[in-house]
C-alpha cells in the first residue's frame, strides 16, 4: 500500500493542535536566539506538521515541551524535512559519547539521545515524510548504534580494570558479540519496541593486562549486565530501550552469556523449533561482527535444513495454536499483532516457506519480511495477488502499530478504547472516522488469516495438533491391530487384487530397522501417513501397483519424517505422487533416490508447466547467483537439482499429456544447454583464478574462446529421459602461449585441464547423482586423440582423416554453448567439411557398410537385425533404435542424403536435427513429400515408443507384430536409395 493519506484533523484533534501550538510557542521563544531557526521563523507546512504531530502524539508534545531546544535544533539540523545518509545516526552517537566520563553520563546520553532520535522519527512518520521501510530502518539503526557504541565504551573501561580478555587456545583478545533477535535482527523495529538480544562470545580463557584477571564467561557476564544497565534502567531521563534476554538458551535460567561452543552445542542438542524461528533473524548487532559472522555460520545448520523441512509446518502451527490460546485467555483479540489475522500470522507465512526450502534455495536466508515476500513472489513459491495482498495487509497493521505506539511511546499493539486515541489511529491512517478504520482493519485482518489458513492451518477445523483426523477406517490395519483375514477383507473390498501381498509389505515396513530405529515423533508421523496412503491409492486404477511403487519411497524417508508432513499436509501432492508413480515406475524411483523432488510436486500448475528455454537459463543463473563463488559444493549440488527437478517436471508433463514428443526432447536439451552454459563458467571461472587467462596467436588474453559441440540426441535436439551427452570440446587459443595468472602453464594445458574439470564437473557422484554421463568418443580420432583440440586441428582432421560415419555425425553437430565468435568459425567449418562434393557410390557403399557393422553388432540376432522372414511375428522382438527399417535407419539416411547433395543445396546443413532436415529434402525436391512424411512420421513414432518405455524402465524393444508398417516403409526407402 501507499503511504496513508494525510486527512483533516477532527475537531477533538484540531484543539489538541492548537494547544500545542499555544503552549510551545511561548516556550520556544524564550529561549531567545540560541537555535538556528526560532519558531516563529518556522514555514508554514513545518508548523502544520508540528501541531498535526503533537495533535496524535502526547510523546512528543511532551518532549517539545520539556525540552523545546531539542526539537529546534532537530528543526534547524534540517533532519526533521529529510532521510537520515547510512551511518549518519552512529557518527552523531559517537561524537556525544566521545568524552563521556562515567556509566551514569553514558546512560545519561544514550537516553537524551534516543529521545531527540525518537522525536525525529515519531514526527516524520506521522507527518509521512518517511514510509514504513524508513521508519523501521532509523528506529533499527538508532538501536544498532546505541547497542554497539555502549558495548564498546563498556568493553575498554573493563579491560582497563581487569585486563583484556584473551582465547585460551588462539591467545588472540576476545569480545562480547551481540545478536538483536526478532524486529531488530531484521530492521524492522516499530515505534516503541524492546528489544530481543543474546550474547556471546568466542572462547574461554582470561584476562590478561592488570593486577587482577578475571575468567572470560565472568568478564563477559559483568560486560553484558552493564550493557543492559546502561539501555534498560528507567532513570530521571527515561529508558534508552527495554532488553529482553529470554531467547537465549536455556531462557530466563541460563547464564547470560555463552561460548560460541556452547552455544552450537546447545542448539545441536537442544535446540526447539521455536528457536529456529527466532535464530532466522538473527543479525550481529554489536561487538565483535566478524566473529558474530562465523557464530552465525556455525548456526545455521540449525536453522536451515539442508532437506526440505516441512515438519517446520507443524512446529508453527503449535506455536501459533499457544498463542491464540493465549490471546483468548487475556481477552486479546484486538491485538493487531497477536489476534487472528495480525502482523504474527504474516510473518508465520513468510517464514515457514524459509523454514521449510531456506536450507535449498539461499535466496530465502533473508531478514527483512517484505524483502522475503519479494522473494517468494519471484521464485514461484506464492502467487503474486497472494503476495500483494500479504504485504499491503502487512503494512497497514505495521501502520496501526505504529500509531498505536506513537500515541504515548509505549508498547502496545491492542486497539484504544477511548474515543480520543480512536481518533488518533484513524486520523494517522489516513481514515475519516473510527468506523471507517475498523472496516479497512477487518478487511486485512480476514484476507491475513485466509492466506494463514491456506498455508500453515491445519486440513479442515482450526483443532489442536492431537485433535486432527485421522482416516480411522485404515488406521487399525496400519497397526496390526485386526486379524490378517479381516484386513484381507477390507483391502479386497477397497479394491487391492492381492490383499494378502499387501499386507505383507506393510507388516515388512512396519517391522523394518528403518521403522523400528525411529524416533517417536517421526513414528507418529508415519501412523498419520499411512492411513492417507491406503486412501488415496484404493482411489487408483490399480492400488496394488502404487503400493508397489510408492511403500520403497516411505521406507526411504521413514529416518527424515519431514517429508512424510509435506504428503500428509498436501493431498493435492500425495495425489500427484501416487498418479505419477502409477504411470511410471521410472518416476517412482527418481523420487525414491532423491526424496527433495517431492518440493515439486507441490504446485500443480508449476509441475505441468515447465519453463521457456530463456526463462529455464534465467532461472538456473539466478540460483547460482546465489551461492558463493567459492561454495563449489554446494554449486554441483544446486546444479544435480536443478536437472532432477525440471527433468521430474517434463517427465509429468509427458505422462500427463501436456506436452508432446517433440516438446519433451526440446526441453531436456535445453535443460542441458542451460547446465553446461553454467558449467563451462564455472569450469573456466577456476582455471583463471589458479593460472590466469589463455592467450591467442595475436597475444591478447582469450575471452572464454571456448565451446562445447554436442553430437547426437543433443545435437540433433533429441534428447531423452536418459540420454547421455556425446561432446566434443575446440578452443581458439595459442597452445605455446603461456597463461597470465600467478601460476602459468601453456595454453594446451590450461584448456586440456578446462576440459577435464568440466567432464568432472558434469560426471562426479554427489549426493544428488551426476549430471550426465559423458561421452568424448566422437572428438579427432576418438579416444585416442587430445580431450580439447583447436578449430584449425579439427578442422585438419575433419578435412583430410575423418571418417565417412565420423563425417555423418558431424551432419547431427551444433554448438551448444561458448563463444558466439568461436561457435560462428565452427559453423563455417562444419559446412565446408559437409558441403564437398562426394562420389555417390563411394558414399552410399561406406554408409551402407557402416549401417551393416551396426545391425550385426546391436540388431536382435534371433531376427537378424529385422531383416529375417520371422522378424514380423508376433513373438519377434523388434529393436525400435537398431533393427532393420527403425531409428537408426531413418538417421543414417537423412545423413547419406545431407552429405550427398548439400553441396547444391547448403539450406540441408542449417539444422541438426531429423525432422528439418527432411522438410528440407522435401522442399528440395530430393525426396517426395509423401516419403518424407512417412519417413517423419515413423520417426515420430519410434522416438515416442522408446519415451514410453523408458518412463516404464523397459528397454526400446517392442513385438514384432507392431510397427510393421512403418518398418516395411522405411526398408523400402533405404533400399531405393541404394544403400542396401
Amino acid at each position: 500500500m501507499s503511504l496513508p493519506t494525510l486527512v483533516a484533523l477532527p475537531p477533538s484533534l484540531e484543539t489538541l493542535a492548537k494547544r500545542a501550538l499555544a503552549a510551545f510557542e511561548p516556550a520556544a521563544g524564550a529561549l531567545g536566539a540560541g537555535p538556528a531557526t526560532p519558531f516563529a521563523e518556522w514555514p508554514p507546512e513545518r508548523r502544520a506538521a508540528f501541531a498535526r504531530v503533537c495533535a496524535n502524539s502526547e510523546f512528543v508534545a511532551g518532549q517539545a515541551l520539556r525540552d523545546p531546544a531539542m526539537l529546534l535544533q532537530l528543526a534547524g539540523g534540517d533532519t526533521l524535512e529529510r532521510s537520515l545518509a547510512p551511518d549518519e545516526l552512529r557518527g552523531q552517537l559517537a561524537a556525544l559519547l566521545a568524552d563521556c566520563g562515567d556509566e551514569e553520563e553514558l546512560g545519561r546520553r544514550l537516553r537524551r539521545f534516543r529521545n531527540r532520535q525518537q522525536l525525529r522519527i515519531v514526527w516524520r512518520d506521522i507527518s509521512r515524510q518517511a514510509d514504513l521501510v524508513e521508519t523501521c530502518r532509523d528506529l533499527s539503526e538508532l538501536a544498532d548504534a546505541c547497542i554497539d557504541l555502549a558495548c564498546q565504551w563498556l568493553h575498554a573501561r573493563l579491560c582497563a580494570q581487569f585486563g583484556t580478555p584473551l582465547g585460551r587456545r588462539s591467545r588472540l583478545p576476545q569480545q562480547l558479540v551481540v545478536l538483536g533477535m526478532g524486529k531488530l535482527g531484521a530492521g524492522e523495529l516499530n515505534l516503541s519496541s524492546d528489544i530481543d538480544l543474546i550474547f556471546a562470545y568466542p572462547e574461554g580463557g582470561e584476562t590478561e593486562g592488570e593486577r587482577r584477571s578475571l575468567d572470560n564467561q565472568e568478564f563477559f557476564v559483568r560486560l553484558g549486565q552493564k550493557l543492559i544497565k546502561a539501555l534498560d534502567a528507567i532513570t530521571v531521563d527515561g529508558q534508552a530501550f527495554r532488553v529482553d534476554m529470554r531467547l537465549r538458551p536455556y531462557g530466563s535460567s541460563g547464564p547470560l552469556v555463552y561460548s560460541f561452543n556452547a552455544m552450537e552445542q546447545y542448539y545441536q542438542d537442544q535446540g526447539r523449533d521455536w528457536e529456529r524461528y527466532a535464530m532466522i533473524k538473527a543479525r550481529v548487532v554489536g561487538g565483535d561482527r566478524e566473529a558474530g559472522r562465523q557464530l552465525l555460520e556455525m548456526l545455521q545448520p540449525f536453522v536451515y535444513r539442508r532437506y526440505l523441512d516441512f515438519s517446520a509446518i507443524e512446529a508453527l502451527r503449535d506455536m501459533k495454536q499457544l498463542i491464540r490460546q493465549e490471546v483468548r485467555r487475556k481477552g486479546m483479540a484486538d491485538n493487531v499483532k497477536l489476534g487472528a489475522g495480525g502482523i504474527r500470522e504474516v510473518e508465520f507465512i513468510a517464514q515457514v516457506f524459509q523454514l521449510i526450502h531456506g536450507g535449498r534455495d539461499r535466496s530465502l536466508q533473508q531478514r527483512p519480511l517484505l524483502t522475503v515476500l519479494a522473494t517468494l513472489e519471484g521464485q514461484g513459491y506464492l502467487p503474486p495477488p497472494v503476495v500483494t495482498e500479504l504485504r499491503e495487509g502487512y503494512e497497514f497493521l505495521r501502520y496501526t502499530e505504529h500509531a498505536l505506539q506513537a500515541i504515548a511511546d509505549r508498547q502496545t499493539q491492542m486497539l484504544p478504547d477511548n474515543e480520543l486515541d480512536r481518533a488518533r489511529v484513524a486520523c494517522m491512517l489516513g481514515c475519516a472516522d473510527w468506523e471507517a478504520f475498523l472496516e479497512r482493519l477487518a478487511h486485512w485482518r480476514e484476507r491475513v488469516d485466509w492466506h494463514f489458513r491456506q498455508v500453515i492451518a491445519a486440513p479442515g477445523e482450526d483443532e489442536a495438533p492431537e485433535e486432527r483426523p485421522v482416516d480411522t477406517r485404515w488406521l487399525p490395519l496400519w497397526e496390526s491391530a485386526g486379524d490378517e483375514a479381516s484386513a484381507c477383507r477390507q483391502l479386497s473390498e477397497a479394491g487391492f487384487a492381492d490383499p494378502q501381498q499387501v499386507c505383507q509389505r506393510l507388516a515388512a515396513l512396519r517391522g523394518g530397522s528403518q521403522v523400528r530405529s525411529m524416533q517417536r515423533l517421526g513414528r507418529e508421523r508415519l501412523d498419520a501417513f499411512i492411513p492417507q496412503l491406503l486412501a488415496l491409492a484404493v482411489e487408483q486404477d490399480d492400488p496394488d501397483l502404487v503400493l508397489e511403487r510408492v511403500l520403497p519411497l516411505v521406507e526411504a524417508v521413514a529416518r527424515r519424517s519431514a517429508y512424510l508432513v509435506l504428503l500428509t499436509e498436501n493431498p493435492g501432492a500425495l495425489q500427484r505422487l501416487l498418479a505419477l508413480c502409477a504411470a511410471s515406475p521410472w518416476v517412482a524411483e527418481q523420487i525414491t533416490r532423491f526424496p527433495l523432488l517431492l518440493d515439486q510436486l507441490l504446485n500443480e500448475e508449476r509441475l505441468y508447466s515447465p519453463p521457456q528455454e530463456a526463462e529455464l537459463a534465467a532461472e538456473l543463473n539466478a540460483l547460482l547467483l546465489r551461492i558463493p563463488e567459492d561454495d563449489l559444493e554446494q554449486q554441483m549440488e544446486a546444479l544435480r537439482h536443478f536437472k532432477l527437478a525440471h527433468r521430474l517436471r517434463v517427465a509429468a508433463s509427458e505422462i500427463a499429456g501436456t506436452l508432446l514428443l517433440m516438446k519433451v526432447s526440446d526441453y531436456l536439451t535445453w535443460l542441458a544447454e542451460a547446465i553446461l552454459d553454467q558449467v563451462l563458467t564455472l569450469a573456466w571461472r577456476q582455471m583463471v583464478a589458479r593460472h590466469g587467462n589463455p592467450r591467442r596467436g595475436d597475444g591478447s588474453p582469450c575471452d572464454l574462446d571456448f565451446i562445447i559441440v554436442g553430437y547426437g540426441k543433443v545435437g540433433g535436439i533429441e534428447l531423452g529421459h536418459g540420454s547421455d551427452l556425446d561432446l566434443v570440446f575446440i578452443h581458439d587459443g595459442d597452445p605455446q602461449a603461456e597463461t597470465d595468472g600467478a601460476k602459468p602453464i601453456d595454453g594446451a594445458q590450461f584448456f586440456t585441464r578446462l576440459g577435464q574439470r568440466i567432464v568432472h564437473l558434469l560426471t562426479a557422484q554427489t549426493p544428488s547423482g551426476q549430471l550426465y554421463e559423458v561421452d568424448m568418443r566422437l572428438r579427432p580420432s576418438g579416444n585416442a586423440g587430445l580431450l580439447v583440440s583447436s578449430l584449425g586441428a579439427f578442422q585438419r582432421y575433419q578435412e583430410h582423416e575423418a571418417w565417412t560415419w565420423e563425417h555423418q555425425a558431424l551432419v547431427r553437430a551444433r554448438v551448444l554453448v561458448g563463444s558466439p565468435r568461436l561457435a560462428a568459425a565452427f559453423a563455417q567449418v562444419r559446412a565446408q567439411v559437409l558441403a564437398r562434393p562426394r562420389e555417390l557410390d563411394n558414399l552410399r557403399r561406406e554408409v551402407g557398410e557402416m549401417r551393416a557393422k551396426m545391425r550385426a553388432n546391436l540388431g536382435t540376432p534371433s531376427t537378424a537385425a529385422g531383416t529375417a522372414e520371422n522378424a514380423f511375428a508376433a513373438a519377434a522382438p523388434f529393436n525400435l533404435k537398431q533393427d532393420a527399417g527403425g531409428i537408426v535407419d531413418i538417421e543414417f539416411m537423412v545423413q547419406y542424403a545431407a552429405l550427398a547433395w548439400s553441396h547444391q543445396h547448403p539450406e540441408l546443413l542449417r539444422y541438426t536435427d531429423n525432422i528439418r532436415i527432411l522438410d528440407g529434402l522435401a522442399q528440395a525436391g530430393l525426396l517426395p513429400c509423401d516419403e518424407v512424411r512417412l519417413l517423419q512420421e515413423a520417426y515420430k513414432a519410434y522416438r515416442a515408443a522408446a519415451h514410453r518405455l523408458a518412463l516404464q524402465k523397459q528397454p526400446g524393444v517392442v513385438g514384432g507384430d507392431q510397427f510393421q508398417d512403418e518398418r516395411r516403409a522405411v526398408m523400402r526407402i533405404w533400399r531405393e536409395l541404394g544403400l542396401s
